[in-house]
């Protein structure tokens, strides 16, 4: 086939790039895997180099896959040796499989996931004993990453980053390095750091690698941080050949070290680059791409692009205001069963700033029985079972892999209790040695108590049949060995209810499969392990999901037919963290772009200024995002709309049309929803409300009873109580034989009431 054929003017000036640097501004949905996987079987049909001496890089183990699907859909399956296609931590592991003897560590080390962290700075954290230090293992683990991604050591930490907290931090530091050098094991971090310390210290191990890969890609380039940057200029210093894809406007990891400045600067770090624009988007209709321009273009740190498509126009954004978050669930529930019931085969997200964020709609979505899947909850290689058969794997692979150590040391219950391990975790640290090592020790110590011993040795025993059995046994035959020795499943059985115990039995047995899947590739021990440590849960996202919850930042790189931004509140999106810098504002607005352009035929945009925390708990009621205020007036419905009663929600989900479209997602005003002669509009705060209130208020008509039997309290209807004083009333929902009234306040804020017990006058 041509390779060239079915390529755009602009991604075919890209495919044929020649030598030397080149950055390929490629915005969203604008072909930028399809460039890379066409220019990689570019240089490999047209003999500029040998497949082998070509990599390509990503940031998931989902999209190094992808690529190299479609290379060899273009190419075929090569004959001759393969290029390397995969993400930055798994190229590092595979470096230092072979180098990191220089950094004074075994080829045999353990790579330290998220949770093994958190194991190990509790345990720093035991030791040191200070019940005032109020900082969570999550946020000393941050901290921690970003030291090191800026190159401070735990000697330079509290002069660099001075704190209330800055001596605790150095101190766990300092100790949780210590832990990882004895137990030979790296976290995701030193994966990168001790590649670059290598190639930088190392002229001939450098020299080895730059000639080994004179050609490399690098997708989604706005997301490197500082040691990525370094790696590659360290492995493009000889050649120069670096060719980058990526797209500033997407730049939303600055949490994760990403330095947008990576690829603002590109041209200035790399002499003589070529830049390259891809702007031709073939996802999104042409109302959402303006939508999109329209926002992101109010960054300063941009490179600056138009998205145009051959696309059709589409359909308007809608903005739908709701009065409380659960009001906001159940809106989005009743379009999704509309939109489903029309278009079977869609694929739908709604797409969140923050986790918490998904609690309504998850209890919404199984209330109307909405299929949905949330992503970003435990991964597969993050479930306790799978991890605790990882542990095992582990111990047998490299026994001083402390935490792998106390994992299974006491699982399933072997008589090992509490009391002996922190007699073996505190003797491993005054000796300075790995706890495997004081097992062996203690198993054989006649002072040792009785018991403790007796199940330390059995312990031991265990492992070295395992140690022994390994060298002549798959690993997917370990797994199965262990399982039975350690009697794990009967574990299982006994402590957790049928169908639990059982989905994580077939857990278990999916791991096993995995593992002798992974022998038929020809991997290694070492490569299995590795691969399991690097995975994430984007990888397992299922691409048949009907029905997607998820942060925007999981969305990253995924679409949807029709997408439902919620939550879009000041304080919330952007969030009020990232107000008070303009650098982290624009940041917020890129993920917002992110968002937007995640939708491809239709989107949704959702806010309450009633949320939690956001509300009148948090001092006043939230105002519409300024994102939304950035949009074009004129591409976008429903933002400066009335807001008027809407109808009872059950009624709403179980009267949604499903044999016609609706064109409408406001209710209109009708004589019989109509609470007023004036449309109520919601206040955006207490003194608004307050100033409403004295404008409306009139004198009673001499004779008429407002406590009278019989009066109806709708949405807009004023209302006085003898303790909250004067309120307008926000809706009305029947709990079972109640009815709930919320109403706000002018001093008390927003309050759910009873209507039976509550005593309200209307005014």
């Amino acid at each position: 086939m041509d390779i060239l054929e079915n390529l755009n003017q602009q991604q075919r000036l890209a495919v044929e790039h020649g030598k030397g640097p080149a950055l390929v501004l490629a915005g969203a949905g604008s072909g930028k895997t399809r460039v890379i996987a066409h220019r990689i079987a570019y240089l490999i049909r047209n003999s500029v180099c040998r497949p082998e001496n070509i990599l390509a890089v990503t940031f998931t183990n989902k999209a190094a896959t992808e690529m190299k699907e479609r290379v060899h859909a273009i190419l075929g399956e090569l004959r001759s040796a393969e290029p390397l296609i995969s993400t930055f931590h798994s190229f590092c592991v595979r470096l230092l499989r072979q180098e990191i003897h220089h950094a004074g560590y075994r080829r045999d080390f353990s790579i330290y996931d998220t949770d093994d962290q958190k194991r190990l700075i509790r345990q720093i954290l035991k030791e040191l004993n200070d019940p005032e230090l109020e900082i969570s293992p999550r946020e000393i683990i941050s901290r921690i990453s970003y030291a090191k991604n800026h190159g401070v050591t735990p000697g330079q930490y509290i002069k660099r980053f001075p704190s209330e907290t800055a001596e605790d931090v150095q101190f766990i530091y300092s100790k949780y390095n210590s832990h990882l050098k004895n137990s030979n094991s790296l976290d995701f971090d030193d994966l990168l750091l001790i590649s670059v310390a290598i190639l930088k210290e190392q002229p001939d191990t450098r020299r080895r690698f730059s000639e080994r890969y004179r050609y490399i890609l690098v997708d989604e380039y706005q997301d490197t941080n500082r040691p990525q940057y370094e790696l590659l200029r360290l492995l493009t210093a000889a050649h120069n050949n670096l060719f980058v894809v990526g797209d500033e406007d997407q730049s939303i990891y600055k949490f994760r070290g990403a330095d947008i400045q990576n690829i603002l600067k590109f041209e200035k770090d790399f002499t003589g680059a070529r830049t390259i624009k891809l702007e031709q988007n073939y996802r999104s209709s042409q109302n959402i791409l303006s939508v999109a321009g329209a926002v992101v273009q109010n960054n300063t740190e941009r490179k600056g692009k138009v998205l145009w498509t051959e696309n059709d126009g589409g359909d308007v954004v809608t903005c739908r205001y709701e009065e409380s978050p659960r009001d906001e669930a159940i809106w989005v529930a009743g379009k999704i069963q509309e939109i489903l019931e029309l278009y079977p085969n869609h694929h739908l997200a709604v797409l969140y700033r923050a986790n918490f964020l998904s609690r309504n709609f998850e209890d919404v979505f199984l209330e109307e029985g909405i299929p949905y899947a949330v992503v970003g909850s435990v991964a597969f290689f993050g479930r306790m079972e799978v991890k605790d058969m990882l542990a095992y794997l582990r111990v047998v692979f490299n026994p001083d892999d402390d935490i792998a150590v106390l994992r299974i040391l006491n699982t399933p219950p072997r008589g090992i209790g509490k009391t002996t391990i922190e007699l073996l975790t505190r003797a491993a640290i005054d000796k300075g040695v790995p706890i495997m090592r004081m097992v062996r020790e203690k198993a054989h110590d006649a002072d040792f108590p009785g018991r403790a011993s007796k199940s330390l040795l059995r312990f031991e025993k265990f492992v070295d049949k395992w140690i022994g059995f390994e060298q002549n046994h798959s690993v997917a035959q370990l797994l199965e060995t262990i399982l039975e020795d350690t009697q794990y499943a009967e574990m299982l059985r006994k402590n957790e209810l049928a169908s639990e115990a059982e989905n994580r039995l077939a857990n278990i047995e999916e791991l096993i499969r995995a593992a002798a899947e992974s022998e038929d590739r020809g991997e290694t021990v070492t490569d299995f392990l590795d691969r399991a440590a690097l995975s994430s849960e984007l990888d397992h996202f299922d691409p048949n999901t009907r029905v997607a919850l998820m942060t925007i930042h999981s969305a990253k790189g995924l679409e949807f037919e029709v997408v439902f931004l919620a939550g879009m509140e000041e304080g919330l999106f952007p969030h009020t963290q990232s107000m008070g810098s303009s650098e982290d504002l624009e940041e917020e607005r890129r993920l917002c772009y992110v968002g937007i352009t995640r939708a491809k035929k239709r989107l949704y945009v959702t806010w309450t200024p009633y949320r939690r925390n956001y509300g009148p708990e948090a001092g006043s009621p939230a105002r519409v995002s300024r994102f939304l205020e950035e949009m074009p007036r004129d591409l976008i419905e429903g933002l400066d709309r009335e807001i008027y009663e809407p109808m009872d929600q059950r009624q709403r989900l179980q009267t949604s049309s499903h044999t016609q479209p609706r064109n409408r997602d406001w209710q209109e005003p009708t004589e019989k929803n109509r609470v007023s002669k004036e449309p109520f509009k919601q206040p955006k705060s207490i003194a608004e409300l307050k100033a409403y209130l004295a404008q409306q208020q009139k004198p009673k008509t001499p004779g008429t009873d407002d406590s009278k039997k019989g009066t109806v309290l709708k949405a807009g209807m004023r209302v006085r109580h003898d303790k909250f004083g004067d309120g307008i009333v926000l809706s009305r929902e029947r709990r079972g034989n109640d009815i709930k009234l919320v109403i706000t306040f002018s001093t008390a804020g927003r309050k759910s009431l009873i209507e039976r017990f509550a005593k309200l006058k209307a005014l």
